[in-house]
């Protein structure tokens, strides 16, 4: 699975897809990841305050990863990253 992500709402529109995909609820990924339920919502939501280290333990319970690429054409405006 390869897609783009450029704001909070884009990553957590992916875990989510990602999460039910899997047939698994917030409750069941937060514990494969060590977090809360509260911690996923908040995530799959697109909240700007998830800490890195929890999305990547997210994506790593969800057999995901993060790559950094160059941003392709087009610009993004800060407004709609945050």
């Amino acid at each position: 699975m390869t897609e783009l992500a450029r704001t909070p709402k884009q990553i957590g529109a992916i875990i989510r897809r990602a999460r039910k995909q899997r047939g698994w609820t917030q409750t069941e990924l937060g514990a494969r990841a060590g977090l809360r339920q509260e911690t996923i919502s908040l995530m799959e939501t697109g909240n700007p305050a998830a800490r890195l280290d929890s999305l990547l333990a997210v994506l790593a319970a969800l057999g995901l990863e993060c790559r950094v690429l160059s941003r392709s054409t087009g610009e993004t405006a800060l407004e709609e990253i945050f």
